[in-house]
């Protein structure tokens, strides 16, 4: 009796597997667990020689106390704009300070709400997820209004409080964060739309910046998971820019102030994520947010917040960003900013172009109609931290090229696998990752599969 096709072998006593992706990610995500900083070690060396000094004195604290601060309910990076405010209206109190208006629709006519908060001098515009699709920001300003309003007593609060007024537009692209894309409903990347104010939701950030004329701006957004720190092949957790205010990329003394802030981010995350900072390209845009602020005269600074593997809907990161976050509204709230070494942002590498996901060595090709060939593959996912849209974006002699993570399928079969309705996939670059790993080319003993999403729970195959 024939055997089925593309039966999946079950499990070995001996597991066949060097690298159990669990396992990958349980090491990695204690590699990455951010310890407190009087605990903090780590094994991945500094790229960057500058001595880094030690962390604010709050910082233990605080991070101790981080567990009752996260605000329940933003557990997945892809919640839509109506859950955050749930969430966030209940914190923003009034007998803690607090006011909210709101100042502006969506195209779709969802509210753009400004919260306000502080009676100091310094006054600081805080943006959010102006790409619908980068949330970390967000959920971290959630955190942050928890912290302020529920711990008036704390000293770091008292000195916000009392030297700086906080302005906050959250989740400017409320639309793009409904459908978790980057647009809005315009299909307009409002984070380009800062000179021709094409977009409401851009008027509505150019409106509040003429009305409060920020001294500090901090423009929150989420970068790639897979861009790499400088040349090395340590992801990038956290990417920084003091943007230029013009093409000749002049340090204006707003610009010298973002940048010790920018450096003060440093710092506090340095303990955590020492050798996964980055710095985000200094080229100036003439119609991004970011750079327009800092020509208008604001201290900018832009934090990306990339990736963790393990962190699937960056919670870890959401942590980091809120300490980050509140370390650098200190630096401004006290003054400690002035006089920190600009070497410790300037030191920083930049980001590198993204490695691909995933490599598959040595495999051999066996496609139905086609003679069978030796041929590595390199995947890509659209989203990484969650496995989700592999496609395929190489075939053939791959040695040499960079991946994330690398399959040995010396000695297996590649065979494609069936789309929804049935059909052969076809294994080409550019369409969807659909194959098995199997050690027989007719597909009856499956070892690893790959069918358009990479599935955390699959073992990954080393060598037959």
């Amino acid at each position: 009796m024939a055997k089925p096709p593309c039966r999946a072998l079950p499990r070995p006593a001996t597991p066949m597997s060097r690298t159990l992706i669990p396992a990958l990610l349980l090491a990695l995500a204690s590699t990455w667990a951010a310890p407190t900083p009087a605990q903090a070690t780590t094994t991945l060396p500094a790229i960057d020689p500058t001595p880094v000094p030690p962390p604010p004195a709050w910082l233990s604290a605080v991070d101790a106390m981080y567990p009752d601060l996260r605000a329940p309910g933003l557990e997945r990076m892809d919640f839509n704009p109506e859950q955050w405010w749930q969430v966030a209206t209940p914190l923003l109190d009034r007998r803690a300070g607090f006011r909210m208006e709101e100042i502006g629709r969506s195209v779709e006519g969802r509210p753009l709400r400004h919260i306000r908060w502080g009676k100091g001098r310094t006054t600081v515009l805080l943006w959010s997820q102006m790409h619908g699709d980068e949330s970390t920001g967000t959920m971290a300003l959630a955190d942050l209004f928890t912290f302020l309003g529920q711990h008036p007593q704390h000293p770091l609060v008292q000195r916000l409080r009392a030297n700086t007024t906080l302005h906050v537009l959250p989740l400017l692209n409320p639309d793009g964060a409904a459908r978790f894309q980057r647009r809005n409903a315009q299909g307009i990347d409002i984070n380009r739309d800062a000179r021709m104010l094409a977009t409401p939701e851009g008027r509505t950030l150019k409106a509040l910046h003429n009305r409060v004329r920020p001294a500090f701006g901090f423009n929150l957004h989420d970068q790639q998971p897979h861009y790499r720190v400088g040349d090395s092949d340590r992801s990038t957790a956290i990417a920084l820019l003091a943007p230029a205010p013009n093409q000749a990329n002049e340090v204006t003394p707003q610009r010298a102030r973002a940048i010790e802030v920018a450096a003060a981010i440093r710092i506090a995350l340095d303990p955590y994520i020492n050798g996964h900072i980055a710095r985000w390209d200094e080229t100036f845009n003439a119609r991004a947010f970011g750079d327009l602020t800092a020509q208008w005269g604001t201290g900018t600074v832009l934090i990306e917040a990339g990736g963790i593997d393990g962190d699937r809907h960056k919670q870890e990161l959401r942590k980091l960003y809120f300490l980050g976050l509140l370390a650098a509204l200190d630096s401004i709230a006290s003054g400690s900013h002035a006089g920190i070494p600009h070497a410790l942002y300037r030191g920083l590498p930049e980001n590198a172009e993204p490695w691909p996901d995933l490599r598959i060595d040595g495999g051999i090709l066996s496609v139905p109609g086609m003679p069978r060939a030796r041929a590595d593959l390199l995947v890509s996912l659209r989203r990484p931290l969650t496995g989700e849209g592999a496609t395929l974006r190489d075939i053939g002699d791959l040695e040499g090229e960079n991946a994330r993570l690398v399959i040995d399928a010396r000695g297996l079969y590649i065979v494609p696998g069936k789309d929804d309705a049935g059909a052969t996939c076809r294994i080409a670059t550019g369409t969807p990752a659909c194959f098995h790993l199997s050690r027989d080319p007719e597909c009856s003993e499956v070892v690893w599969s790959l069918l358009r999403n990479l599935d955390p729970s699959q073992p990954l195959p080393g060598p037959p």
